[in-house]
């Protein structure tokens, strides 16, 4: 059985929950305190200004602004009542749903923004991975992105039971052919929340939070519940008592396997974790035997490309280059997992003459790509020996979270040549000597560039074009300046 741990490293404004199996680091969830909102919050609020006019209400849940509750978002679960009900509920006023000075129970549906409050409602949901709750609700619904029938039913079959006073369940999309323990596990986890929240309810005053969006730690703690998790690290103290007084609240079966990391080494060095982040944003991913893999990820899709590199074998050219295949099968599974790659994905594979070998490339690519927690789809070889396959989007890639557009390249990927800029000068020499009548030009540029001109200086370049338009030229090295930064100044 694989080993799985996960590590929580836990910094003033940030927290990093990685999963490592066997060693190798498999997944990396990564939340920043700046862009932490209370959208899913729950509150205990109180209705402090009705508005006939804008058909909306004020409510005060202890924030520094009201939030802001229209009427249209006052709902009770219109799933379950006839047509006539829903159209009566429709045109009811603002005035006949809610009075000043009531206390309710609401759900932010938008940060506060600017100006203005946090956008509310009262129709309540609790999410987790494969379902969503919802109080006071008795019948389960089943995301219309699942087509298969079979799959449909099975799903509404698995939660019906769960059903009860407390509420009902939307099955979500990535549900789909997902085991029965773990839409099980989602319904008890769902089920003990929202009394959690009813309790408090009871006990709270008004402008109380009686529900949280779950940090990141119990975020993927909540997510991973019913896997194979055999330990829990956190290197922050707060963190380990939060998590703590989370599980033996919610899911008191891993409460056990939780404990605090204090070795001299920081934790995700320990683990080698920081060095695997670092290779995890490297374009090239090196194999065992000497070949590699280049990836490329762009709007559109991400490219794997596969290449023998020093591996050149034992035996005949078509069992080398089937051999290398073959482990790249592995190194792209784990690299879709650990860079959280999604969309379409397009692998190059060496090309192979044999269709067995084909084919158990292709077999070896599913089977690895069965560990995957994400949905996949391998489409198979196309007729230029390329293999389609998806990955379902369910967060930011790694480099997306991580990186960003490189300010000279613009993401490109490539900059201009040393000649193209030279080039570039000269023209917009010739054309400031066109539009200016001055003396003297000077050309700023990098230090690269300006070397070049002033080689091309020593060749004559220079000296011809400064006999064509009867004006000197000065070359100034600007060492601030990348590569295809320029500028072409009259003196």
């Amino acid at each position: 059985m694989n080993s799985a741990e996960l590590l929580v490293n836990v910094t003033p404004h940030e927290t990093r929950v990685s999963l490592v199996e066997n060693g190798l680091l498999k997944e990396l969830h990564i939340e920043r305190e700046a862009k932490r909102g209370i959208v899913g919050n729950i509150y205990k609020g109180r209705v402090t200004r009705v508005l006939p006019g804008m058909q909306s209400a004020f409510v005060d849940i202890g924030l520094e602004k009201a939030a802001f509750l229209h009427a249209s978002d006052i709902v009770s679960h219109t799933e379950c009542v006839d047509e006539n009900e829903k159209k009566q509920f429709v045109v009811k006023d603002i005035g006949q749903l809610v009075r000043e000075g009531q206390d309710i129970i609401v759900q932010v549906v938008k940060d506060p923004l600017g100006t203005k409050g946090a956008r509310l409602t009262t129709d309540i949901t609790l999410p987790s991975r494969y379902l969503v709750f919802m109080p006071e609700n008795s019948h389960v619904g089943v995301s219309q992105r699942i087509e298969s029938e079979a799959e449909r039913e099975r799903l509404k079959a698995l939660v019906e039971p769960y059903c009860d006073e407390l509420g009902g369940f939307i099955v979500r999309t990535a549900a789909e052919d997902v085991a029965s323990e773990s839409i099980e596990q989602d319904t008890i986890f769902l089920k003990r929340l929202w009394r959690k929240v009813l309790e408090r309810k009871a006990k709270y005053p008004p402008k109380s939070m009686l529900y949280g969006e779950l940090a990141l730690a119990q975020r993927v703690l909540r997510d991973f519940v019913g896997t194979h998790i055999s330990s829990v690290k956190i290197d922050s103290k707060m963190t380990y008592e939060r998590v703590k007084e989370f599980l033996s609240e919610f899911m008191p079966e891993l409460t056990d396997s939780v404990s605090l990391y204090s070795g001299t080494q920081t934790l995700f060095d320990a683990y080698g974790v920081e060095e695997a982040i670092q290779k995890a944003l490297d374009k090239r991913v090196n194999l065992k035997s000497g070949g590699y893999l280049i990836i490329e990820q762009t709007e559109a899709m991400t490219t794997i490309d596969i290449n023998t590199g020093a591996f050149v074998g034992h035996r005949n050219l078509s069992h080398t280059i089937f051999n290398t295949n073959i482990e790249a099968t592995q190194a792209i599974a784990h690299q879709l997992q650990l860079r959280n790659l999604g969309g379409i994905i397009i692998i190059d594979f060496i090309d192979m003459q044999e269709e067995e070998h084909r084919q158990r490339v292709l077999q070896s690519l599913e089977d690895a790509l069965k560990g995957d927690r994400v949905k996949t789809n391998v489409n198979g070889f196309t007729q230029l020996g390329l293999v389609e396959m998806t990955r379902k989007r369910t967060r930011e890639s790694l480099e997306r979270v991580l990186c960003c557009d490189c300010p000279t390249c613009h993401g490109r990927g490539t900059i201009k040549s040393v000649e193209t800029v030279c080039y570039e000068i000269l023209r917009e020499i010739v054309r400031v000597h066109r539009s200016f009548s001055t003396e003297r030009v000077r050309v700023y540029a990098s230090k690269e560039v300006a070397e070049y001109l002033i080689d091309q200086e020593s060749h004559g370049s220079i000296a011809e074009l400064e006999a064509f338009i009867g004006k000197n030229i000065e070359i100034k090295l600007e060492p601030y300046y990348h590569q295809d930064q320029f500028d072409v100044v009259v003196m």
